[in-house]
């Protein structure tokens, strides 16, 4: 009887073909074009979604006056260049995506849960997203031919025949971007961040303008003292956890950096000072609308609803849905793309991973997950409690542990001497730290009893799991610097 060959199937120079392809492969240092103006489209876009601008609209409806929603997102924007920073430096070393950074902490095989996790919460929010971006479209559609409205007053699977046509254009158009790979994704976000800074202030002077060039400071009965302080931290701390799903992997993004400096030049104008002329943007918006009726809106898509010109009208629509389409390939697209190439390498590329995170995203027939508060709450807030305590487990070993020293082959092989196939291709001492800390995260964010503090679940887990993870890793294991050039394909 003939001996089974158990090993791993080893591509060139020892990599496994499981754990190695074109998509996960680290990226050459050289022909890397990432620089500081392709850095800041991301946050150019991704900062000024429909999301975002119902959140920090939303400060101002809980009582929080123009200062005190300015203060809350200067101390988020500090605290966000920090974590992004750090996390940008690690794709910007190694070169590779957020799947395969993760092997470095949780081992080759233990990587799949956080790759998984970041994938499913990017799922739900791509087709809710699409979902969002879609309902803008169904309005300036009706607004243009009014005969469209008996297309939208029936309903199947929870969504009108115009609300079906222009998501699934919206969903057709997203998938037919990433089919061209990063560099297209790259090109799009660099035409839709110019256009989306212009429209949005200038739909802000054209908001002020309206309001007799004044605005109002709050509410009539607006937070002081105590309650307003608590109000601004809680509002710095949930801002931070919205973008916790982009510090893990922002590496997917920055491997394709050309160094460092221009990481650092990218974050510090797309971050704090971007912003910062977002959260003038929210000032201006919900203080000239209260000015002028009382009313408190809850969206840029209230205001936009009102301007009585169809070109402004159609201008400012069409902007909010290029924007809303930006954010998705950023935040919502990618991330799942890599998770599912690291779930089956032989089976899905770029392209094809594509395909099947936007019909896995269709499946869900997100607007009901939109309009169900329970699955909003419990599902993707918890899901995205968990993101905390990965986050914290990853950077603790990246960079306290290791001090940044990472050997990039040996996060491709599945040979039992390698660096980082641990036990069995799982790290116990990470799944120890991050297991507690997520069930604190989790308890934290989603038990009645911690609401008021519930906005600090991710930094409790991120903390918690960082601390533990210091506190019970393996410092004797044998840390190597070793770059994967020798491995590396083209940057996008």
């Amino acid at each position: 009887m003939t001996a089974v060959d158990a090993r791993p199937p080893e591509t060139a120079d020892g990599a496994s073909s499981v754990l190695y392809t074109y998509d996960l492969a680290p990226t050459k240092k050289e022909g890397r074009r990432w620089g500081a103006y392709n850095v800041f489209t991301l946050w150019a876009n991704d900062v000024h979604s429909l999301g975002n601008y119902a959140f920090a609209i939303g400060l101002f409806a809980l009582g929080l006056n123009i200062w005190g929603i300015l203060a809350a997102f200067a101390l988020a924007s500090v605290l966000l260049f920090l974590l992004l920073t750090l996390s940008g430096f690690m794709g910007h070393k190694t070169g590779v995506p957020f799947p395969v950074m993760s092997r470095i902490a949780f081992g080759i095989k233990g990587a799949k849960i956080p790759a998984a996790v970041r994938g499913i919460v990017a799922i739900a929010w791509f087709g809710i997203q699409t979902y969002l971006a879609s309902t803008v479209l169904s309005a300036l559609l009706i607004a243009m031919f009014p005969g469209l409205r008996s297309l939208d007053a029936n309903s199947l699977l929870g969504q009108s025949t115009l609300g079906w046509i222009t998501f699934m254009t919206l969903w057709a158009l997203q998938l037919v971007i990433v089919s061209y790979g990063m560099q297209m994704i790259r090109r799009y976000m660099a035409f839709a961040a110019p256009t989306t800074l212009i429209t949005m202030c200038a739909l802000a002077i054209w908001m002020f303008v309206r309001a007799d060039a004044a605005i109002s400071l709050s509410v009539d009965a607006p937070l002081t003292g105590g309650a307003m302080w608590l109000q601004i931290l809680q509002a710095a701390a949930l801002w931070v956890v919205i973008y916790g799903t982009f510090v893990l992997n922002f590496c997917d993004f920055t491997r394709s950096a050309k160094s460092r400096a221009s990481i650092v030049r990218g974050n510090v104008i797309g971050i704090p000072l971007n912003m910062l002329f977002f959260a003038v943007i929210v000032v201006v918006l919900s203080g000239a609308q209260f000015k002028l009726d009382g009313r408190i809106i809850t969206s840029p898509t209230d205001i936009v609803r009102t301007i009585p010109n169809m070109l402004l009208l159609a201008t400012a629509s069409l902007a909010l849905i290029a924007l809303t389409v930006a954010v998705n390939l950023l935040a919502n697209f990618v991330a799942p793309i890599y998770a599912l190439i690291d779930l089956f390498p032989r089976r899905l590329d770029f392209r094809r991973a594509g395909v099947v995170s936007a019909v896995l995203g269709l499946a869900i027939l997100p607007w009901n997950l939109y309009n169900s508060p329970i699955v909003v709450n419990y599902f993707l807030g918890g899901l995205g409690a968990l993101l905390g305590p990965l986050f914290g487990v990853i950077m603790a070993d990246y960079w306290l542990l290791r001090k940044a020293r990472i050997n990039v082959p040996d996060l491709y092989t599945e040979n039992p001497q390698g660096e980082y196939h641990y036990r069995g291709g799982f790290n116990p001492r990470a799944v120890a730290a991050f297991v507690p800390s997520a069930a604190v995260a989790v308890v934290v964010a989603l038990l009645p009893f911690f609401q008021s503090v519930a906005g600090f679940s991710w930094f409790v887990g991120a903390i918690l799991g960082a601390a533990l993870y210091a506190l019970i890793a393996d410092r004797g294991a044998q840390i190597r610097d070793v770059d994967g050039e020798a491995i590396a394909v083209a940057a996008e």
